[in-house]
């Protein structure tokens, strides 16, 4: 691990280029010093791998973005759960987890992978837990969420500390059992992205108003 955090603030910062242009969209990331692999971006932050330790991610936040101590404080009240990823180390800006492998649920819709029951009911079970250890769900959403063979995951608990509901989850379970659910059961067919974004940015105005 003592590598692995030598290769973050010796490679990866120095050489790396992130910023956030809208707190509402993902961080671009402009620059990745080789060999690290960008594995995702979200609101705050961008996740990397390094090839010699696979298993590993490093989140890093955005200049001026917050919300890294938080997130460090979820991984400590979750403990070891089968559907979430862990925090090895709490940088200065920067986190390094568990590596989860999977297709986010996005993904899923896009390439036209089944969802399973049985992953709906596990990210269920996996938000109820997170609510008995006095954590607050949120930002429950397809980009959020991970299919690993057929098992539900969630991969970004930053925003499990505010004061809001997981509302959108429910949202998500409803759309689920009554369109996906029977469509998928008789014709699955991959979803255009433009489609889902178009899906994504009409509900976020629609929980807005």
């Amino acid at each position: 691990m003592e590598k692995l955090q030598e290769l973050v603030t010796g490679d990866l910062l120095r050489n790396l280029s992130i910023e956030s242009v809208d707190p509402k969209e993902p961080v671009k990331v402009n620059r990745v010093p080789k060999p690290w692999v960008l594995l995702g971006a979200g609101n705050y932050a961008a996740v990397f791998f390094h090839p010699e330790y696979a298993d590993c991610a490093v989140k890093v936040y955005a200049p001026g973005r917050p919300g890294q101590q938080e997130e460090a404080e979820v991984y400590r009240r979750l403990g070891h759960h089968s559907a979430y990823s862990e925090c090895y180390y709490v940088g200065p800006d920067f986190l390094i987890l568990k590596r989860l492998r999977g297709v986010t649920v996005y993904d899923c819709l896009k390439r036209g992978i089944p969802i399973s029951d049985q992953a709906i009911r596990d990210i269920d079970g996996a938000l109820e837990y997170a609510s008995s250890r006095g954590l607050r769900p949120h930002d429950i959403h397809a980009k959020n969420l991970m299919i690993q063979d057929g098992r539900g995951l969630i991969v970004d608990v930053s925003d499990f500390l505010k004061e809001k509901d997981y509302s959108m989850w429910d949202d998500f379970k409803r759309v689920y059992y009554r369109l996906y659910q029977p469509v998928a059961s008789r014709w699955l067919f991959p979803v255009p992205g433009p489609v889902l974004e178009t899906v994504r940015k009409g509900y976020q105005l629609w929980r807005n108003r």
